[in-house]
């Protein structure tokens, strides 16, 4: 059984590595073909493109975004220039070892994909120089004093947190001497980066900055920097929809979108939505590769039972706490385990409601699993041991949406679940800036204290009257979300063994022109007309 089990993964392996390596062959082809048959610049000022924080020896979705968009512009005839890391850090966030901190970045692997993917494009290669005043005056400095560290007016611990947050796989950190000694490292690799695209920016005077979601320090740094020079600066993330990418001026993660008031879905559009969500309902749906939901299974007799003793049901929908939409969600409550605290003195003082904790499934992702975990904050809260409570853990396919159907009002953190409730026309209490409180979908607060008091009334009221905008700007929002900000690149890219990993179809040059590609379009429309990256109807 060992050998057989030995033999399994060895195969694996031995698949992953003859698909990558093939991949990089077709990537390596293409990008000739594309500096081959590129028309000389058509002049003005550059646009320049970085990303350090989107894979090491693989080609992960956003990698693949990036790339056939600086081929998209080179093909158009507009000068591209690539920044790119040649061992610039002492620790990259994508690089670090959580467990082997000390252990240094795999950067020779790394820089062997970095030139595979930029082929023909000249890049300007950066490396590390340790400043050793820095150092100094980062030694012996506690995580929070790190965390709010300014040098030379830049704030590097502030930009230097999400990325952090994220590799540890919690919100909260320790203040160890593992955790002290990444942030340092991180500090000193921040502000070397700073300098490198200052001296990049001076030299190549570019007119626009593309950077990978601009959370992580190498990208949130440059696009500092960028936008401290008044450079234009863009983001991009994964889409809402399979193999697509959201382009944006704003805070990619925070997902920006404008509306105009006068927008009303047509008879078509709106059969499109609800096609989408019949099918999500149904747990039939991917998010940046990952299907969540192997199985999604109904409400079980036995819970049914339980619930049939309450007066009444409120589902709790939690977050992944290092995810990096919790910056911009924490404007009411410190982090979501304060939310969760406040919920639970909602919970002892109503033994009459069942309330529902549902962790999110991403918490336990292969690789991905949280150290800061909603179950473990059940645990030490003993919160079980409260008659009125289940508990759901992310590992359980139980349907959200039959449980929102039976529940008298919804509580949410910043999940899209919340928006998807109000769709269904659930009273939702949202305690996190989300993408959608943008627009009136749900009651969103403005207070902690504002939260408690909606959850005290809505427990207590008979009925809650929902504003009838809700559900018009829910349908409007998700719409965009999907058919409008999600800029699709199936033509050029498909799943890889790992999910999280794509691969590069083969494809004609010509099909990635504004002609023939709604998102080269859109993405070349936004970037040289100050657009908004929206595909047309």
């Amino acid at each position: 059984m060992k050998r057989t089990m030995i033999g399994s993964i060895y195969l694996q392996k031995l698949k992953r590595g003859l698909i990558r390596h093939y991949n990089n062959l077709r990537i390596f082809l293409t990008a000739r073909r594309v500096a081959r048959l590129a028309p000389p610049p058509e002049g003005g000022r550059p646009i320049a493109f970085f990303k350090a924080s989107t894979g090491i020896d693989d080609l992960s979705w956003n990698s693949g975004f990036h790339l056939l968009a600086a081929w998209a512009f080179r093909l158009q005839g507009m000068p591209v220039r690539i920044f790119a890391c040649r061992s610039g850090m002492s620790r990259c966030v994508l690089g670090t070892n959580r467990d082997h901190p000390d252990r240094e970045p795999p950067c020779e692997s790394c820089i062997y994909q970095s030139r595979i993917l930029y082929e023909g494009m000249d890049p300007y290669w950066f490396t590390y120089r340790r400043d050793e005043a820095l150092a100094a005056a980062v030694a012996g400095l506690g995580v929070v004093e790190l965390g709010g560290f300014v040098w030379e007016q830049v704030p590097l611990g502030e930009l230097c947190l999400p990325g952090l947050r994220w590799i540890l796989r919690r919100y909260n950190l320790e203040d160890d001497e593992a955790t002290r000694f990444l942030l340092r490292e991180y500090i000193l690799s921040a502000w070397n980066v700073a300098q490198e695209f200052d001296g990049f920016l001076d030299q190549v005077d570019p007119g626009v900055v593309i950077v990978f979601n601009g959370q992580f320090f190498p990208e949130a740094i440059a696009r500092w920097v960028a936008r401290r020079r008044g450079v234009r600066t863009i983001a991009h993330e994964v889409g809402l929809q399979p193999a697509t990418a959201f382009f944006t001026e704003g805070e990619a993660t925070a997902y920006p979108i404008e509306i105009p008031d006068a927008f009303e879905l047509s008879e078509a559009q709106n059969s499109r939505l609800d096609e989408y969500l019949a099918k999500r309902f149904q747990g039939n749906f991917t998010m940046a590769g990952i299907k969540f939901w192997a199985e999604m299974q109904g409400l079980s007799d036995e819970f049914l039972k339980k619930a049939a003793g309450f007066k009444q049901i409120v589902p709790v929908f939690t977050n992944v706490i290092f995810d990096t939409s919790q910056p911009h969600a924490n404007t009411i409550f410190k982090d979501m385990f304060a939310w969760l605290d406040s919920v639970l003195e909602a919970i002892k003082d109503h033994p009459e409601t069942l309330f529902v904790i549902r962790a999110h499934p991403d918490e336990t992702r292969l690789r991905k699993e949280s150290r800061e975990t909603v179950a473990q904050w059940v645990e030490t809260n003993r919160v079980l041991d409260l008659a009125n409570v289940v508990f759901i853990p992310p590992q359980e396919f139980v349907s959200s949406y039959e449980l929102i159907q039976k529940s008298k009002f919804v509580m949410v953190y910043n999940s899209t679940i919340g928006l998807e409730a109000s769709i269904m026309g659930a009273p939702v209490l949202c305690a996190g800036k989300a993408r959608f409180t943008q627009y009136p979908t749900v009651f969103f607060p403005k207070s902690a204290a504002e939260v408690r008091e909606k959850m005290e009334e809505f427990l207590e009221v008979e009925n809650i009257l929902i504003p009838p905008e809700f559900l018009r700007n829910a349908r409007r929002f998700l719409y965009y979300q999907l058919f409008r900000t999600s800029l699709p690149f199936g033509n050029f890219l498909k799943p890889s063994v790992r999910k999280t990993q794509t691969q590069l179809k083969s494809f004609a040059l010509d099909e990635l022109s504004p002609e023939k590609s709604p998102a080269v379009r859109a993405i070349i429309r936004g970037a040289r007309a100050d657009g908004d990256f929206l595909l047309e109807e």
